[in-house]
């Protein structure tokens, strides 16, 4: 393993529990804002972020295309509609999975179990894509769907047989909208600058984000003020920063061990709940997280296992090529 490797890695940890403490932020976030101003204010925080980095690939861009202005252009480049449509429609998705996990948050004020409902969406997507898009699935998905609804059903149901709560609906119904974002930036984003896309896309689920604010009556600045912390977290920590290493990081690691470095940031929601808000859950609510971690996991293999995963000898391991 080369020493880039280990630093893109380290990169995606980080990244990782980066976004899992942001849940931290999001349910300290409730205490003096509500959900739609919330995500307004982290949103277009996120979006001035991307700002800088937008600027800095501008200028390469532009000095790479001035090297090269001899050679034949052999990659189509999207039409300036076509990005703004798709960024438009991928923060349509953004907003309303956003809206959902935030209510759901208020109403659940945990960080720990949002965290690992949330990550349902990546054993949601190879599903969706079987539904709606035709995509063969594997026995690692069949496996992964069975351990991550025992897992739900630990997690979520009381001991006494409880019904699933109000805030937990909210979150797993925000976890399904965010699979069919993923699916439709693999569907409709092809060729397109993926920060450009996340900055369209942020701009939209801020101004979305906006508009309900200001329809509901919850704009509030002097709540705004009490919850700077938490905003600023959310916005250019779990946004800028994180999405910045996370590209970093995927320039010199494969997809797949990416993946299931970054799917810690349930973990680390876990872990942030507990040590900066005091949470605790049930030992069955422990072992649901487990069998929901587990699935995510078996979720992100790919039909053949890699070989260094295999344990096979005399053979290398990853032979993909990353940039």
């Amino acid at each position: 393993m080369r020493k880039n490797e280990y630093g893109g890695m380290a990169c995606l940890l980080l990244t990782a529990m980066i976004w899992g403490f942001s849940f931290v932020s999001q349910v300290a976030g409730m205490d003096s804002t509500s959900p739609m101003f919330f995500n307004a204010t982290r949103f277009t925080l996120g979006a001035v972020s991307l700002l800088p980095i937008l600027l800095v690939l501008h200028r390469r861009r532009a000095t790479a295309e001035g090297d090269a202005d001899t050679v034949p252009r052999m990659t189509p480049v999207p039409s300036a509609r076509r990005t703004v449509l798709v960024s438009a429609l991928c923060g349509l998705v953004l907003f309303s999975a956003s809206t959902l996990q935030q209510y759901g948050i208020l109403y659940g004020r945990s960080a720990g179990r949002a965290g690992f409902i949330t990550a349902l969406y990546i054993v949601m997507v190879p599903l969706l894509a079987w539904a709606f898009l035709r995509r063969r699935v594997t026995l690692f998905t069949g496996v992964a769907v069975a351990l991550a609804v025992a897992g739900f059903y630990l997690l979520c149901m009381t001991d006494s047989g409880g019904a699933l709560t109000l805030g937990d609906a909210m979150v797993f119904l925000c976890a399904i909208l965010f699979a069919v974002h993923i699916l439709v930036i693999d569907t409709l984003a092809s060729g397109i600058d993926p920060v450009l896309l996340s900055f369209g896309q942020f701009v939209t689920t801020a101004l979305l984000s906006w508009m309900g604010s200001l329809l509901e009556g919850s704009v509030n600045w002097s709540g705004a003020a009490d919850a700077w912390l938490p905003i600023l977290y959310s916005g250019i920590g779990s946004v800028g920063i994180a999405y910045t290493l996370q590209v970093v990081g995927q320039q010199w690691v494969p997809p797949t061990r990416a993946s299931l470095i970054m799917s810690l940031e349930s973990f680390f929601s876990a872990v942030g709940g507990a040590l900066l808000l005091g949470e605790v859950m049930t030992a069955r609510g422990y072992w649901g997280c487990i069998l929901i971690f587990v699935g995510t996991v078996l979720a992100q293999l790919p039909p053949r296992l890699p070989r260094w995963l295999s344990g096979r000898k005399g053979e290398t391991a990853d032979t993909a090529h990353h940039s």
